[in-house]
């Protein structure tokens, strides 16, 4: 009855630690989607706020364990490995992310930490029924090592149990460890090398052209992409005015639409004026701000000079 849960939070919490491991932006101190930015915004409301704060502070080995714990707990209750261990990281880890990235979000049910939290407790209580269990296997290895029968009597089982829990617990734990010593040199290495090397203050000079001026109406909005794959939007409010905004939700980073004259987040219903201010919802910052330029009657981005 379990095995469907199992499937489901070991597989989202397995992908959301490797999605972790593989963004570029999550380990870089100066991206608005990195995880010491979604620190610093989330301690600002977090009840927890001294202790995200300090984390922030500490960026790029939080940002490593969060993920790795995420691997840890979806690959242990994907392979019935100390499931209930894995499952009260599983809480643990749900519960932190309710008390910062959701807290302000309203109506609660809107945010999935909270029922992830609840989602694993029956796991926590009942385990893996030995069903497609790692540690159920290594159990039947040890007593077939021992030469005990394979349905022995109450006593029998009561006299080796000790012994044999302790020699599951060995072989589980190494092969536990051997799988977290390849997995965080392996992910460390990849996460830091995808990691994009800090830059000092530049002048600036002018970068790629977003739109023609006359092709942006006073009061209209423009998409476009950055040159790193960032959604975005140049606006026109005022004739020699333009402004440009990451189109990511300062929430939970679902992609902002403009609805004229401000955004609105079609996930959670974050709302923003045309400034970027939030005047809505639970975001808990304003979008992002994206420097331009007007050059030679086009507009670009407005970018340090290499």
């Amino acid at each position: 009855m379990l095995l469907p849960l199992r499937a489901f939070l070991g597989g989202t919490f397995l992908y959301a630690g490797l999605s972790k491991l593989f963004d570029t932006h999550y380990l870089d101190d100066a991206s608005p989607l990195g995880v010491q930015a979604q620190m610093v915004n989330a301690a600002a409301s977090s009840p927890i706020g001294p202790l995200v704060s300090l984390a922030a502070d500490q960026a790029t080995a939080a940002g490593l364990a969060i993920a790795f714990g995420e691997v840890a707990a979806g690959l242990a209750t994907l392979l019935g490995l100390f499931t209930r261990l894995a499952a009260l990281g599983g809480v643990l880890l749900s519960l932190g992310f309710f008390l910062t990235v959701s807290w302000t979000t309203w109506p609660y049910y809107l945010g999935a930490d909270i029922v992830f939290a609840v989602a694993w407790t029956p796991l926590l209580i009942a385990g893996d029924a030995g069903v497609l269990s790692l540690t159920a296997w290594l159990r039947r290895k040890v007593r077939h090592g021992l030469g005990l029968p394979t349905h022995p009597t109450p006593e029998e089982r009561e006299a080796v149990q000790e012994d044999v829990e302790r020699r599951t617990v060995l072989r589980g734990g190494l092969i536990a460890g051997a799988v977290t010593a390849a997995g965080v040199t392996a992910g460390s290495a990849l996460a830091l090398a995808r990691r994009p090397a800090s830059s000092s203050a530049a002048p600036v000079s002018r970068g790629p052209v977003i739109a023609a001026v006359d092709d942006v109406a006073v009061g209209s909005s423009k998409s476009f992409t950055t040159p790193d794959g960032t959604p975005a939007y140049l606006l026109r409010p005022a004739p020699d005015t333009f402004l440009a905004f990451n189109a990511t939700c300062r929430h939970q980073g679902c992609p902002v639409s403009y609805v004229g004259p401000g955004f609105r987040c079609p996930c959670h219903g974050a709302t923003y004026d045309e400034h970027g201010q939030v005047t809505g919802g639970p975001a808990p910052a304003p979008l992002v701000k994206i420097p331009v330029a007007v050059v030679e009657g086009q507009v670009v981005l407005a970018e340090p000079a290499g």
